[in-house]
């Protein structure tokens, strides 16, 4: 079915639902703590996105990226 019928199905709905008085109307603080559990679940609550991932990364030391100290040859 394309997203347009599927839209349209669903448009039909929501106004029968409406006229019937069985459809869910949010109120101001229903919309205001979705809407804060939901960017606490996406960005986690600290304004960037959060990715799950498989394996942590590993944390390398500054030793990997120092440059050796003048007069040494690094191609030893």
């Amino acid at each position: 079915m394309s997203p347009e019928k599927q839209r349209e199905i669903a448009s039909k709905g929501g106004r029968a639902a409406h006229e019937k008085g069985t459809a869910h109307e949010w109120t101001a603080d229903e919309a205001r703590n979705a809407g804060r559990k939901g960017g606490q679940v996406s960005r986690g609550g600290r304004g960037r996105l959060v990715l799950p991932s498989e394996e942590p990364q590993a944390v390398t030391g500054l030793a990997d990226i120092t440059p050796p100290p003048a007069g040494v040859d690094s191609a030893e």
